[in-house]
């Protein structure tokens, strides 16, 4: 059970095995070309009534310490799925132009191995929890929580803080506390988890803004109201990214100080590794053929002058004519409103080869 394992194993069982496989996948039917906008968000701004969440905790595979933790917290059920929803999306956007495109196919070899997708993984289940609680906590769908209540601003006595902030210091604090952290595992891997799972909730902290609007006479601003925001989370996903993107490879070794087991790696601006580089152990493969890893590329799309040839592992590519509908020729009518004909375009669309 979970409640055995370190907090890592509690967060791929939680995040990516039990309710990713279950739930979203088929929820949605994703393709992974959506853009991100425009995606549904079928949950609800307002706490769940009566016992309906108690159901929803028990059809989650947790450890019977967060069942507790989720029967007696009626709105951690929804948000925990919204954290799946969310960092599902954000991967599949993220890796829409690479060989492994954050397919649910070979998930669960992938998460045994340490590869760079998956540092990429738990960093992201990391950052999409730690965002959906704190954004849960301002909205009200959590009951012990509540807005931001800590600028740490100079002055403070002098802000006025009209506005319900995101309150990240408490969905921080409850997440170590869902995921059971303690002291740090000697074992290798689970100091590479471990260290990835930070790196997601780090990189939600570095979006954490304060935003202000001043009131008073003429714009004087005698008066600010101000508050905590995060970021929206394409940005998180962003440079989780860029950090997989130089992610750097370690070993294990032994402080000679402290006889400790450390991490280490290639060193960069003086040290082998920073507390915002996401880490991995292995190489990770090819993605090409379909493998446990995997379904391969063969039928992505691609683009003709930019990814094809990368994304076809030198396989060459299909083209293919298709008729798309748009609008066009639109024309303001008065008063208000547009009208538009509609056009049929012929375009070529590219996808990779079997062979």
């Amino acid at each position: 059970m979970c409640s055995r394992l370190p907090r890592t194993a509690c967060l791929l069982r939680l995040i990516e095995l039990c309710i990713l496989l279950s739930h979203t996948a088929a929820y949605f039917g994703l393709t992974g070309r959506e853009p991100l906008v425009f995606l549904p968000a079928p949950f609800s701004n307002e706490p769940p009534t009566g016992k309906s969440h108690l159901k929803q905790c028990e059809q989650m595979t947790l450890a019977r310490r967060q069942k507790r933790l989720c029967r007696r917290e009626p709105g951690l059920a929804e948000t925990l799925r919204e954290s799946v929803r969310l960092s599902l999306l954000e991967c599949r956007y993220q890796f829409r132009n690479e060989r492994w495109n954050c397919s649910l196919d070979g998930r669960g070899s992938l998460l045994k191995r340490g590869f760079k997708e998956t540092a990429f993984l738990l960093a992201v289940s990391s950052a999409a929890l730690s965002h959906a609680l704190a954004k849960a906590c301002s909205s009200g769908r959590m009951e012990r929580c509540t807005c931001d209540d800590s600028p740490g601003i100079q002055h403070r006595e002098a802000w006025q803080w009209g506005v319900c902030g995101d309150n990240l210091k408490y969905s921080t604090k409850f997440l170590k506390k869902f995921l059971g952290q303690k002291r740090v595992s000697k074992d290798l891997r689970a100091q590479i988890d471990s260290h990835n799972i930070n790196v997601g909730i780090r990189a939600v902290k570095s979006g954490l803004k304060t935003t202000c609007k001043c009131h008073g006479v003429s714009g004087s601003c005698a008066v600010r109201t101000c508050w905590k925001q995060l970021s929206p989370f394409h940005d998180t996903g962003r440079l989780l990214k860029f950090r997989y993107d130089t992610a750097l490879r370690v070993l294990s070794v032994t402080n000679a100080a402290t006889g400790e087991t450390e991490l280490a790696g290639p060193r960069r601006h003086g040290q082998s590794h920073r507390s915002t580089d996401l880490v991995f152990l292995e190489d990770s493969p090819s993605f090409c053929r379909p493998s446990r890893y995997s379904p391969g590329t063969a039928g992505r799309s691609c683009a003709k002058d930019t990814s094809c040839q990368s994304l076809c592992c030198g396989r060459g590519y299909n083209t293919a004519m298709h008729l798309t509908t748009l609008s066009c020729h639109c024309q303001v009518r008065w008063c208000c409103h547009v009208e538009c004909q509609t056009c049929v375009r012929e375009e070529e669309v590219y996808t990779c080869k079997n062979t």
